[in-house]
């Protein structure tokens, strides 16, 4: 392991070296007039899937998602909520048959529940992936590139990419950025090549730095990718992106431009996100039998016209 990242600072764009990015990524993963509705799963053939499932050496499940938190907090102002509607009894004890049930609200897309996000939550210059008109989306739903497109689940092979581990330490520290070289390292470190179809996974350490220091304001300060390493994903034909924080890194490393790599991911390859993952079960398992790929199985829930989806991935070792 190496104990040498880049600071905070590193790597600054502006907004024309970040827009000369985008349509690079964008003409590499979609052509002018063409019909794309999947986006990057296009990558993810039966036959990747099939291969992927060859990865099951233990018979060991992981979950990758956080509990769904309850309670409000600075990364968290508004979070789910969760209550019982029966059995209602004024007391005693009831006879018979009860059952007891139960309902949740929650937000999608926030800074602490882990959740997937279809290709239509991001709008970048008025239009989404594969030039969809953002009048797509509307007050009553979008109607198209929603969690319809991954309404049978998306299951591939996965893997984790342990960055902290990588340089020596226990997390990165927010407002740090996961560079191309860093993606590049950790799989000569970890012994795994990240390929077509994949599922990639990238650790942060934003769930183990939160659980000792306690949650902070995620949305102003937080790990996550450069836009640059965007390129490596776009090179090596990544399916899935998924993090245990944003994937991108706050404050933006680009002037004038906030999540940038939401808007390189899903507006210009069509790469569905993952945020706010843990990955603090599964790490120690991966260093523990040395792969650090797997069979991954993402099963959102089927809400017609949704821009995103709490999900529980699932690691199959």
């Amino acid at each position: 392991m190496t104990s040498a990242g880049p600071g905070p600072a590193a790597g600054r764009m502006d907004e024309r070296e970040f827009r000369v990015l985008h349509k690079r990524l964008r003409d590499a993963a979609w052509t002018e007039g063409e019909t794309n509705p999947r986006g990057a799963l296009d990558h993810l053939t039966p036959e990747r899937v099939v291969a992927a499932a060859t990865e099951v050496r233990y018979g060991r499940t992981v979950s990758l998602a956080a509990p769904i938190e309850i309670r409000p907090g600075p990364d968290n102002p508004d979070p789910a909520c969760h209550w019982m509607t029966g059995p209602v009894s004024a007391g005693g004890r009831p006879e018979g048959l009860q059952f007891a049930t139960d309902r949740f609200a929650m937000n999608v897309h926030g800074d602490a529940d882990s959740h997937l996000d279809a290709l239509c939550h991001v709008l970048f210059e008025g239009r989404l992936h594969a030039g969809v008109s953002a009048d797509s989306v509307t007050g009553e739903g979008a109607h198209a590139l929603t969690l319809d497109l991954v309404a049978n689940g998306i299951v591939g092979r996965g893997v984790l990419l342990d960055i902290p581990r990588l340089r020596g330490v226990a997390w990165l520290e927010p407002g740090e950025a996961v560079t191309a070289d860093d993606l590049t390292a950790a799989e000569t470190a970890q012994g795994v090549r990240v390929g077509p179809g994949d599922v990639l996974f990238v650790r942060v350490g934003h769930r183990r730095r939160r659980s000792r220091h306690g949650a902070w304001n995620a949305a102003q300060e937080r790990a996550g990718l450069h836009p640059l390493a965007l390129e490596f994903l776009a090179d090596r034909d990544v399916a899935v992106l998924g993090g245990d924080g944003n994937n991108d890194a706050a404050p933006s490393p680009v002037e004038g431009i906030d999540f940038p790599v939401h808007v390189l991911a899903m507006q210009a390859m069509g790469v569905h996100l993952l945020d706010y993952l843990q990955f603090e079960e599964l790490a120690p398992v991966c260093a523990e039998t040395g792969r650090w790929s797997f069979l991954c199985v993402i099963a959102p829930i089927r809400l017609p016209a949704a821009t995103g989806s709490p999900v529980n991935p699932i690691a199959v070792l």
